[in-house]
């Protein structure tokens, strides 16, 4: 459904009178991965990694530095706005903020029949019609069409929000951060309808997250990202069990946990993120991380299988 190839997607900074380039942000910085058909590909890390970077690229909300991005075999890397209209019906976006991503002066009738009304693919009757069938697939009431964002609750214009990505019919979402700023109870609820959702309409999720619970619970495979880079990417089951990079094994270290396999002795994860302009030499994990040695500091690792669809980047593997 989709491969992302060398991605990149960096900032520059402006300075002085005339504002020029003084140096740039690497918040993606050589990005590789794919998402099969009907398959959720998690993508996770720390605040600050390039996680929402990678989706907004690959949707073409942002024009990448370098790499190749292509969905369903076709090339949409430098496509234009004009060529891209014919793709974007097939790929859309969940936001984080349920309530900053809707129009509050749009009634919710319109907020999802908004993407009907300007592809022309439905009106009048027929809009009303899609409209509501999409308002009962993710469990919202008929009589609430007219409602503005305001007089729904978090996990209802979350709701909303999902209606409206769905208003296409797209083959791939970019679930970015959906659940984060919901209740724990309501978290529950929208994770269940986008896995139904996913088995009835044969979807493949990029989910973008930081808990890596939920993306246990809803992933197939998962991608790790530190400091704009993928640093392993596993099969769940796999990559929660027997984590092959350090900063795995940290970040799996803070997720408290009732299975006793998982209570081994982990070490925490020490320091701060470096900062994406001056990035550390060799592997960029090498201050953080209780196993460097000088090959580290100095080589930069490549992401390699260490086990059957199982990649990592580390040296020590």
């Amino acid at each position: 459904m989709l491969e992302v190839e060398g991605l990149k997607m960096h900032f520059p900074i402006r300075a002085g009178v005339f504002g020029g380039v003084v140096g740039h942000v690497h918040a993606v910085d050589g990005v590789s991965f794919d998402v099969g058909e009907g398959e959720t590909v998690g993508l996770v890390g720390e605040s600050g990694c390039g996680k929402t970077t990678v989706g907004r690229s690959v949707l073409r909300l942002l024009k990448p530095t370098a790499g190749r991005i292509r969905l369903e075999g076709e090339d949409i890397t430098h496509l234009g706005n004009r060529a891209l209209r014919s793709h974007r019906r097939r790929m859309q976006i969940i936001f984080q903020d349920p309530f900053s991503s809707l129009d509050p002066r749009m009634k919710a009738r319109d907020i999802v029949g908004e993407l009907l009304d300007v592809r022309g693919v439905a009106r009048g009757a027929e809009r009303d019609e899609r409209v509501e069938a999409l308002f009962e697939r993710v469990g919202l009431r008929r009589d609430q069409l007219s409602n503005y964002p305001h007089e729904f609750s978090g996990g209802q214009r979350q709701r909303l929000g999902i209606a409206r990505a769905l208003s296409l019919n797209p083959r791939l979402i970019v679930c970015d951060e959906p659940v984060s700023a919901l209740d724990v109870s309501i978290q529950a609820q929208v994770i269940n309808l986008l896995m139904d959702l996913k088995r009835e309409l044969s979807l493949s999720y990029l989910f973008i997250a930081h808990d890596l619970a939920v993306v246990e619970h809803i992933s197939d495979r998962v991608a790790v990202m530190y400091l704009g880079r993928i640093v392993e990417f596993a099969r769940a089951k796999d990559l929660f069990e027997n984590p092959q990079h350090p900063y795995t094994e940290s970040l799996l270290a803070a997720v408290p946990s009732t299975d006793p396999g998982r209570r081994q002795r982990r070490r925490l994860l020490q320091g701060d993120v470096p900062s994406p302009i001056n990035r550390p030499s060799g592997c960029h994990f090498h201050p953080r991380c209780p196993y460097a040695t000088e090959q580290c500091r100095e080589e930069d690792p490549q992401l390699k299988p260490v086990a059957e669809g199982h990649l990592a980047a580390c040296h020590l593997r």
